[in-house]
């Protein structure tokens, strides 16, 4: 059986759909699975031993020049390559009406997706041949294993969900792997920030341990304050520029993460790495990190991210690590 997959974004929700191939894997003998995801996330879906083919999507960048002639002829490639198969089914799982009706419905395949009370967009459902409804107070993963029982024909598990990305990195941990920490600092909106003052705190806190830190970034920006975290300390590194797969390779090898509400959050929840997750203004409810050793610390002052200790982080970090 062969099977599409839309799910083209944020990392998040990408990293959230991986447990369901691991269980139509496990249910389905020599399923197989092609992915529709948005370019800068093309990485994660090879991870997976069950993915055979990335289509790379660029809705995001095409929409700032829909009728521009690079464009048109880039959606030209993807309808080509998108159509160049016919499969057993089509899931969308992203439950968008860009999703579904720039993608799904040019695909060959009987088209599954959530119904009209499930979907994120109710509109998005009229796309899809077979319609599901998928409980909604459910963790994110557990929704779209759910979704993808439901679509090939088996029982949902109830065993935790399984990400199956980790072994792919075991091979080339680097060499210092359990030795040095991650601090992932970056994160798309300003209420989401830990001050640096609190970063540097901590990064104080955690000298005597004689664990070091790494600290990624992925924009200029970011770098900068990353470098303003690393000044004066000895035990902190400033990764240089590495692509999403470096950075996957820097947490697997990590004796553990603290990071803000980001995508690579997830990505250290995937590679099931111990993590203590700092949440001010969002709420980690239904699309926090899932899997083992995923820790959350919650602001205690109405999402104030400053309210939220170096000193309560690094007690946590002490108890996770034993340090």
């Amino acid at each position: 059986m062969r099977v599409l997959i839309i799910k083209t974004s944020s990392m998040g929700d990408v990293l959230h759909t991986l447990p369901a191939l691991t269980d139509a894997m496990q249910a389905i003998p020599g399923i197989r699975f092609d992915w529709v995801v948005e370019e800068g996330f093309a990485q994660i879906p090879a991870w997976h031993p069950a993915v055979d083919k990335v289509l790379p999507v660029a809705i995001r960048r095409w929409r700032k020049h829909w009728f521009g002639s690079q464009v048109r002829e880039e959606r030209v490639v993807f309808k080509r390559e998108l159509q160049s198969r016919e499969y057993d089914l089509v899931i969308d799982a992203q439950g968008l009406i860009k999703s579904a009706a720039l993608v799904t419905r040019l695909a060959y395949g009987v088209k599954h997706g959530p119904d009209s009370r499930s979907a994120r967009e109710p509109f998005a459902s009229w796309w899809y041949d077979r319609r599901h409804e998928i409980a909604k107070a459910r963790h994110a993963v557990e929704r779209t294993r759910e979704l993808f029982a439901k679509s090939l024909g088996y029982p949902l598990p109830a065993t935790p969900g399984d990400y199956a990305i980790a072994r792919h990195f075991t091979a080339e941990l680097p060499a210092d792997a359990g030795q040095y920490l991650v601090f992932l600092h970056a994160t798309t909106r300003d209420n989401k920030h830990w001050p640096e003052s609190h970063w540097r705190d901590l990064i104080a806190l955690v000298q005597p341990t004689g664990l070091r830190i790494r600290l990624p970034w992925g924009a200029p920006h970011e770098e900068q304050r990353a470098l303003r975290l690393a000044d004066g300390f000895d035990h902190v590194e400033v990764l240089p520029k590495l692509t999403l797969e470096q950075v996957a390779l820097q947490l697997a090898g990590a004796r553990g993460v603290v990071s803000v509400d980001t995508g690579l959050s997830h990505l250290t929840a995937a590679l099931a790495r111990p993590n203590i997750t700092l949440y001010g203004p969002t709420d980690p409810g239904l699309i926090g990190g899932y899997g083992e050793n995923q820790y959350v610390l919650k602001s205690p002052a109405s999402g104030e991210m400053a309210a939220i200790q170096a000193s309560v982080v690094f007690e946590k970090l002490e108890s996770l690590l034993q340090v």
